[in-house]
């Protein structure tokens, strides 16, 4: 796993070994941050289930101002901090030991980039995007880019959001989401 582009371009990336996350493919990333690009200059990213940060990392490395790391899991967020230094971002991003919807609940930043990538069978997918809509954390303009398992039915959407793109790789699936 690598920075694909920016100023930190060819950086490999650490992740966690196991089961316990999963990173995002490159290719995916790729692709993502193509459709991504006219949203990145100056933005204010946050990356829910962070991992390994290779996300939130990305973005930076691309022209965002800062990115919120959100990970319950120390051992992630360690890795998510190391990965940050290595890439010479550290000044530009938070760290947060959180439950994600803990941290929603108790924020009040708005932001322009969500990445919303959980474990794909928690069931939590709909209960984060309704905190999101209610407490307006997401920009007028803003985007979720949400990742999900193409095998399975696409996480429901709740009323409020736009469905803006789609995209399958593999078995992964992205939905671009905005507030309608």
């Amino acid at each position: 796993m690598r920075v694909i582009s920016g100023s930190a371009r060819g950086l490999k990336l650490q992740s966690l070994e196991g089961q316990d996350t999963r990173p995002t493919l490159d290719r995916v990333k790729e692709a993502l941050f193509s459709i991504l690009s006219p949203y990145l200059r100056e933005a204010c990213v946050l990356d829910l289930f962070a991992g390994s940060g290779a996300l939130g990392i990305e973005a930076l490395s691309r022209g965002a101002e800062h990115v919120d790391f959100v990970d319950k899991f120390s051992s992630a967020l360690d890795i998510v901090k190391e990965n940050a230094a290595k890439a010479k971002m550290t000044e530009k991003s938070s760290f947060y030991l959180f439950d994600a919807e803990r941290f929603l609940r108790e924020r009040a930043q708005i932001y322009d980039i969500v990445f919303l990538d959980p474990p794909y069978a928690a069931g939590l997918y709909e209960p984060i995007l309704n905190l999101i809509l209610k407490k307006k954390l997401l920009r007028e303009s803003g985007i979720i880019a949400m990742e999900w398992d193409y095998n399975a039915a696409r996480p429901s959407v709740p009323t409020g959001f736009e469905v803006l793109k789609e995209r399958k790789y593999g078995r992964v699936g992205i939905s671009l989401l905005a507030v309608q």
